[in-house]
């Protein structure tokens, strides 16, 4: 059963869309005790890191996710700010992380890159896989994702980084640690690829 983690920020509908299309399970819930239901958590993210960090916060659904995820070792998915947030802190902001993987938030350098796109980083990349991942199962590399942001997981841990991005420099996209992973794209907005990604996150166990 998939638990998709509605804290006002995310697009859950698109995600819910998605295993509904999957004919899979699952519920969309901001309540901490019906997550104590999901088998499987996505925690998506659009917007400002402290903003999403508040919102966790004041909800109650920060401690009850801990448990789940630290102690019970729930898998979890986090996108875009959601995987942001599983880092220990941010330069866009003050706020503390969750603190799952081991890093920071920063701003993608334009100083540092080979050419010269623009941020935020917006459109379909291809992507370049450091580990093998049963996540991208049946994944056509090649088409890539769909990407938006101006930030990136610096994970300090390099096991943890599972893909990478090349955007006049190489950024991380996917960490994984144990049951906790965190993808910078939008698989919702991805087309099949996306569609891949949900689809493999809800059979295979972290």
């Amino acid at each position: 059963m998939i638990g998709i983690i509605d804290y006002g920020s995310g697009n859950v509908k698109a995600i819910a869309n998605i295993y509904k299309r999957l004919n899979t399970d699952y519920f969309i819930t901001s309540d901490p005790i019906e997550l104590e239901k999901a088998t499987h958590l996505v925690l998506p993210g659009v917007g400002a890191f402290d903003q999403t960090m508040n919102l966790l916060n004041s909800s109650g659904l920060r401690v009850k996710l801990d448990s789940l995820v630290l102690n019970e070792k729930i898998p979890i998915v986090g996108i875009c700010v959601g995987m942001q947030i599983m880092a220990e802190s941010s330069e866009e902001g003050k706020e503390s992380g969750l603190g799952w993987i081991k890093g920071t938030v920063k701003r993608i350098d334009e100083s540092t890159l080979i050419r010269k796109p623009k941020l935020p980083h917006m459109g379909w990349n291809s992507i370049v896989v450091n580990t093998q991942t049963n996540l991208l199962q049946n994944v056509d590399l090649n088409k890539g994702f769909y990407f938006l942001h101006s930030y990136y997981v610096d994970a300090y841990d390099t096991e943890d980084v599972i893909a990478k991005v090349d955007y006049g420099s190489n950024i991380n996209c996917i960490v994984k640690r144990e049951n906790i992973i965190g993808i910078q794209f939008h698989p919702e907005k991805s087309h099949q690829n996306g569609i891949e990604v949900f689809k493999n996150f809800s059979t295979i166990a972290c």
